[in-house]
């Protein structure tokens, strides 16, 4: 009987923990390719604002973080920069900067949500028409699947 809960332990102990690491690696494994550096620099140049992704946001921590520049503009956002991996990152423009997962919900229904982030060095999503990144402040990175925050980066006071 002992036997028979040690193995039923350890195997669901093992169970969980290769969960977890295929969570964390099956993003990495179907990400389409990131976009050149020329595309993102390119479209920085013609971007009306920037704004820092920082890893040392309060709702940030060792698995969800963001770095790099992000660079705002009426037609795309870029990052020249690096998220940690992860399933289901939207990007969200605020009219506020939020680095932690009780402001995001706060402000939720105040945000406009631009479209999902697909790869993890560097990014370009188009913004949607009808969306004019000058009436909001802020660009955040958010798992919708789990509800975490990742990052945020403010591009205007």
């Amino acid at each position: 009987m002992k036997k028979a809960l040690l193995l039923l332990f350890s195997h669901t102990v093992v169970l969980v923990v290769g969960f977890a690491i295929g969570i964390y690696t099956l993003p990495i494994l179907i990400a389409p390719p990131a976009p050149e550096t020329e595309a993102v620099v390119a479209q920085a140049g013609e971007a009306r604002y920037q704004g820092q992704f920082r890893r040392d946001l309060k709702g940030s921590d060792p698995l969800h973080w963001g770095e790099g520049t992000v660079s705002v503009g009426p037609e795309s956002i870029g990052l020249m920069g690096r998220l940690a991996p992860g399933p289901d990152y939207k990007l969200y423009l605020s009219p506020e900067f939020v680095e932690t997962e009780a402001d995001f919900l706060r402000l939720k229904d105040r945000m406009v949500r631009v479209g999902d982030v697909k790869t993890f060095n560097n990014f370009l999503v188009p913004v949607p028409a009808g969306v004019d990144p000058s009436d909001y402040t802020t660009v955040i990175v958010w798992c919708e699947r789990f509800g975490e925050f990742i990052t945020a980066a403010q591009y205007r006071p």
